[in-house]
Order: C-alpha cells, then sequence, then structure tokens
C-alpha cells in the first residue's frame, strides 16, 4: 500500500509494465522500427487525450457542479487547490495530444488531406478518403478545444483564482466575469468532446 501512495512510483510502474508488453511483443512477431515508432506516437497521443479529456469531464460533471454547495474553506479548497493543480494537467495533456496527434498524421502522411477534410485534392468525388474526411473533422473539434483550454479556460481561471498571485488586486466584478468565461468554455469543450471522439473512432472503425 506504500507503493500505491507514492503517485511518481505508479506512473513510472505503469511505464515500466507498457515496456514490458513492447518486449512481448517484439518476442511475438519481431521488431519494426518504424511500425514500432508510429505505434508510440499513437499510443501517447492517446494517453495524453485520455488524460485530457478524462480532467474535462471531471471538471464539467464532479467539481463544478458540487462547487455551489460548498462555502468556506472546503470551496477555497477545491478551487484554490486541486483545480489549480488539474488545470495544470489538464492543458498540457491537451497540448500533448495536439502535437503528438499532428506527428502521428504527418508520419502516416495524412496531414494536408484531414487539415483541409479532404479537399485538398479538389471537390471532385468528394470525399475521397472518408476516412480522411472523419480525422480532419475530430482534428478540427480537437483544435478548437485546444484554443480554448489554452487562451480562454487557462487565462480565465488564472484571474478567478489569481493563480500565481498575478491578478491580487483584481476587482470582484472582473473576477467573476473571468469565472463565466471559463466555466463556458469548458463547458463548450464537453460538448465538443463528444462529437470530436465520435469521428476519431469512427475514422478508425467505421471506413
Amino acid at each position: 500500500m506504500e507503493f500505491l501512495g507514492n503517485l511518481r512510483g505508479v506512473l513510472a510502474a505503469g511505464f515500466l509494465l507498457s515496456a514490458l508488453l513492447a518486449e512481448l511483443y517484439a518476442a511475438l512477431v519481431g521488431f519494426d522500427g518504424a511500425v514500432f515508432a508510429l505505434f508510440v506516437l499513437r499510443w501517447l497521443h492517446v494517453l495524453c487525450g485520455a488524460v485530457w479529456i478524462g480532467l474535462l469531464w471531471y471538471f464539467n460533471v464532479a467539481q463544478m457542479p458540487a462547487l455551489p454547495e460548498l462555502a468556506g474553506e472546503k470551496r477555497q479548497a477545491i478551487a484554490g487547490h486541486i483545480a489549480r493543480r488539474a488545470l495544470f494537467w489538464m492543458r498540457w495533456s491537451a497540448m500533448g495530444a495536439l502535437l503528438f496527434g499532428i506527428l502521428l498524421a504527418w508520419r502516416e502522411q495524412y496531414l494536408g488531406a484531414a487539415m483541409t477534410l479532404d479537399v485538398s485534392q479538389g471537390l471532385a468525388g468528394w470525399p475521397v478518403m472518408p476516412k480522411y474526411l472523419g480525422i480532419g473533422i475530430g482534428m478540427w473539434l480537437g483544435i478548437i478545444m485546444w484554443f480554448n483550454a489554452w487562451f480562454l479556460v487557462w487565462p480565465g481561471q488564472q484571474k478567478a483564482l489569481n493563480i500565481g498571485g498575478r491578478f491580487p488586486d483584481l476587482g470582484e466584478a472582473e473576477r467573476a466575469e473571468a469565472e463565466r468565461v471559463s466555466r463556458v468554455f469548458t463547458r463548450i469543450n464537453l460538448l465538443l468532446s463528444i462529437p470530436m471522439l465520435f469521428s476519431m473512432v469512427a475514422a478508425g472503425h467505421m471506413y
């Protein structure tokens, strides 16, 4: 039980077990560097995405509905301490999901087709590859969500919670407005996460 209380140790053990599974894979089917590198990109993309979307849902279905029921020190503890850590992991996992996804699309040579929603070769016979249209829709929804997280939710929370002590003299009205904007775009990201995941999964399994 002491081991499970060590967060870094648990995470390190998870990556170690993954490395052992990679060794098992190589022993069973052989090792192909190019194939494995592509797999690692996809795995890291999914891993970062799982952390990002998991925290997004945590904020929307657990923390935000519970805050109005709390007051005083309990509310401050959640908003001022737990939220700060969750926001750190949410925005950086969003960055990781975006970067690994772009690298994956570039490595698989469909980045241009996906980003143009499969019209990179013109409208004749569109969509030429429905899979790339699906991935493209998912990518654009993900990019919008990433932008919201970094440039609307995070700045709003910095002001609302005075993260890093950067806004100690912010007026109550300005703080309330910053929190409102952050809440709105957090909820928008929740909405977009559902069709985004649908598009990504459909691209891999329906076409």
